[in-house]
């Protein structure tokens, strides 16, 4: 008996082992450099080529309706071109539930995006809008698309995040990223509890929000089993001053065991 548990924890731990975090790219301020000028340079379905093929394990783009940066024509244009998985963010407004099911991307993830932010700035609150999530997450799960809901570490959050069918939540970790420098563990111990309580509740977690080359390998290392990072602004940031190729293989590096 000791002998089949000891190989049971191996077994465990070796498939903990093999479990890789995958980089989702979010291409929307490849967008915004466009739009600031007009024409179609630069091109945000050649940058979207261009991710994968330098180690990208994913495309995310975040649609909204004001269409500041990706419109909605260039996910039509992108889908095409994604060989790894396509992920759109957003609210789930008609329009936005109308291009998605068009599209049938990979992954769906819900965003409580008021019309007039700048960026994403807080979770949705799953009790208040659970009817609302519950028959969204129903409509994409249909179409079997994987859907997941942005939240914050409130508990009772994540425990309804489950109640209404989300396959995954995706952390907001802001609040990490603006505590990291002062005290990076104060700042990773509430996402570790969030974290641990999705895993509890068979959720996958994904995290996005103000990750970057100085905190992100922290946040892996004491959230190991993390499905998926997001990473747009500060991604495409660095590769102005280190280059497209060479910073997504500093941010894969982040994530390696």
């Amino acid at each position: 008996m000791p002998y089949i548990l000891n190989l049971h924890y191996n077994t465990i731990r070796t498939f903990t082992r093999i479990i890789m975090t995958k980089l989702s790219v979010n291409i929307n301020k490849i967008a915004t450099l466009r739009n600031a000028r007009g024409g179609n340079i630069p091109n945000v379905k050649t940058a979207a080529i261009n991710c994968q093929l330098f180690g990208a394990d994913g495309i995310t783009v975040h649609p909204r309706p004001d269409e500041r940066h990706i419109r909605y024509r260039d996910v039509l244009d992108i889908r095409p071109v994604v060989t790894t998985e396509f992920n759109i963010e957003g609210y789930p407004s008609e329009g936005f539930i109308d291009l998605v099911l068009s599209v049938k991307p990979e992954q769906v993830t819900l965003v409580p995006d008021a019309h007039d932010v700048i960026t994403s700035n807080a979770g949705w609150d799953t009790a208040k809008f659970r009817n609302f999530l519950t028959g969204v997450i129903a409509t994409f799960k249909g179409e079997g698309i994987r859907t997941s809901v942005f939240v914050d570490t409130t508990p009772s959050n994540i425990e309804n995040a489950a109640l209404i069918g989300a396959d995954r939540i995706e952390l907001y970790t802001e609040p990490y990223a603006t505590g990291f420098d002062e005290n990076a563990a104060e700042a990773v111990a509430p996402f570790v509890k969030a974290a641990r309580i999705a895993r509890d509740l068979n959720l996958g977690v994904n995290a996005g929000h103000d990750l970057d080359l100085e905190n992100l390998k922290y946040l892996h290392l004491n959230i190991p089993w993390l499905d998926e990072v997001s990473i747009g602004h500060a991604l495409i940031s660095d590769a102005l001053y280190l280059g497209l190729e060479n910073t997504i293989r500093m941010y894969k590096m982040q994530l390696a065991d």
